[in-house]
């Protein structure tokens, strides 16, 4: 693949002209602007959403059915044992089991929508936010579930990428994602009743934990900062490295 040469005039800031270093002037001349970034196109972002969707429909429904026919629900005991040190890998387990029918299918749609709008910004951004909410998630519920207790379902990162499509616009200055966001957070505002204890056999823990780290995600991850932020951002590193030198 190729692509347009941004420094289509020899000059300052061309690469390899005048000092050594990467787009640098020489003698304090002018900042050279920076390289132009492959961006995806609206079919590839949307192929790349729908994978990731598809994908984790596939693999729940897959362990749910091999658990069910094979195993006969014996892998629901690598569930979550909150303060039991030798489950504690359970937390990376937990997700993909479900108790019953209803129980997958209450995690299936939502999860699948979350899957699509979080992927549509690319894989590294969908890695990272379901990484950064499940492991906050996993250990929130190891921590503060009852003793004796098992912890399995997909709703803790259900809750957390719902929390990070919430949040994230805030986070990254983009007036779209903020719009994304308060639509999402209408359309499944009943949700916010899940964080609560009260409801016999519901996990409110992991939803808690999940919904924290979605926002805890916001917060920290950058892979999906519009262009423009990333431009301004760059170039104020770039500005900073040319004090400094």
């Amino acid at each position: 693949m190729t692509q347009k040469n941004p420094y289509s005039v020899p000059g300052y800031g061309t690469p390899g002209y005048g000092t050594p270093g990467y787009g640098r002037p020489p003698m304090g001349g002018p900042l050279a602007p920076p390289p132009q970034q492959y961006t995806k196109s609206s079919g590839q972002k949307r192929a790349t959403g729908f994978r990731f969707a598809l994908g984790y429909l596939a693999v729940i429904w897959a362990v749910f059915i091999l658990n069910a026919v094979l195993f006969g629900g014996v892998l629901n005991n690598f569930g979550i044992h909150p303060l039991d040190v030798t489950a504690l890998p359970h937390i990376f387990a937990a997700p993909l089991l479900h108790a019953d029918v209803n129980h997958i299918i209450s995690n299936s749609i939502p999860g699948a929508i979350f899957c699509f709008l979080i992927g549509y910004s690319g894989s590294r951004v969908f890695w990272e936010v379901t990484l950064i909410a499940g492991v906050i998630a996993g250990l929130g519920t190891w921590f503060m579930g009852g003793i004796g207790t098992n912890h399995i379902g997909a709703s803790g990162l259900v809750y957390g990428w719902l929390a990070y499509l919430i949040v994230r616009g805030f986070f990254n200055r983009s007036v779209q994602q903020i719009s994304l966001g308060v639509i999402l957070g209408f359309f499944y505002s009943g949700l916010i009743w899940g964080v609560l204890p009260g409801t016999p056999g519901v996990s409110w823990q992991g939803h808690l934990f999940g919904a924290i780290g979605g926002i805890v995600a916001g917060m920290l991850i950058t892979s999906d900062d519009p262009p423009e932020l990333k431009a301004r951002r760059e170039q104020r590193r770039a500005l900073e490295g040319r004090r400094h030198a």
